[in-house]
């Protein structure tokens, strides 16, 4: 068992859960595979607002994928289960639709607008991409941390490993890419600037900061505070 360190200081994101899910659902659930699929779909549907979300897009998180593989060597069966067993438990709802891409397994919370988002995808009143925002895409393996900073930076020692895994344990995926990104761009290949930016983000949130640099503005990631970081 790999134990976990705590959460980290400062500012955390937390994720809304509704009431219902502790007091009706929970207390029937007896799949851990439904359980971790349906805490997973809650997390992402909040964070991101989405309304539906494909199976290809669930089997293509690394997130999800991890803590399937505990479970099931089959990932993809272990989805397959948490997926149907939530739809006939009443959690999510499903449709099935097809374009010129093929076949896509759309799911939806239900809730009332998920409720709505599936009549409109039902009735054919909405394309895939409509509902969801964005392309279905087929699954793709992305880098793991350990890749970027392989890559990046420079070989693994012992120590770094164990940092790495807890970065990757609290942080999400794009944002860990993102902040590598952000190194290399300011050619300060370190893993204490990306852990400094990475826990800027998580405080000031991702997308705040930026400045527009066509107006002069120092993006966050370059501030007073990180100076050090750069300079050393």
């Amino acid at each position: 068992m790999e134990k976990f360190n705590g959460f980290p200081a400062g500012e955390l994101r937390f994720t809304s859960v509704p009431d219902l899910f502790f007091a009706r659902l929970l207390p029937q659930i007896d799949s851990l595979a439904e359980l971790k699929v349906t805490l997973h779909f809650l997390w992402v549907h909040y964070r991101q607002a989405r309304q539906v979300i494909a199976k290809n897009e669930l089997l293509a998180d690394e997130t999800l994928v991890h803590s399937l593989a505990l479970i099931d060597e089959d990932v993809e069966n272990a989805l397959t289960q948490g997926l149907n067993r939530a739809v006939e438990r009443g959690a999510l709802l499903y449709a099935q639709v097809e374009d010129d891409a093929g076949r896509h397994d759309l799911y939806f919370l239900n809730s009332e607008r998920g409720r709505q988002a599936h009549a409109k995808v039902e009735a054919g009143e909405m394309g895939v991409v409509a509902v969801s925002g964005a392309e279905i895409v087929p699954p793709a393996k992305r880098p793991n941390i350990f890749d970027l900073y392989e890559a990046n930076i420079g070989l693994l020692s012992p120590i770094i490993v164990d940092e790495l895994k807890d970065a990757e344990a609290t942080y999400p995926q794009v944002w860990i890419e993102d902040a590598f990104k952000i190194a290399v761009e300011n050619n300060v290949r370190k893993w204490s600037y990306i852990r400094a930016v990475l826990e800027r983000m998580a405080t000031a949130g991702r997308d705040d900061g930026k400045g527009k640099k066509d107006e002069g503005v120092k993006p966050w990631y370059t501030d007073e505070e990180f100076k050090q970081l750069i300079q050393h």
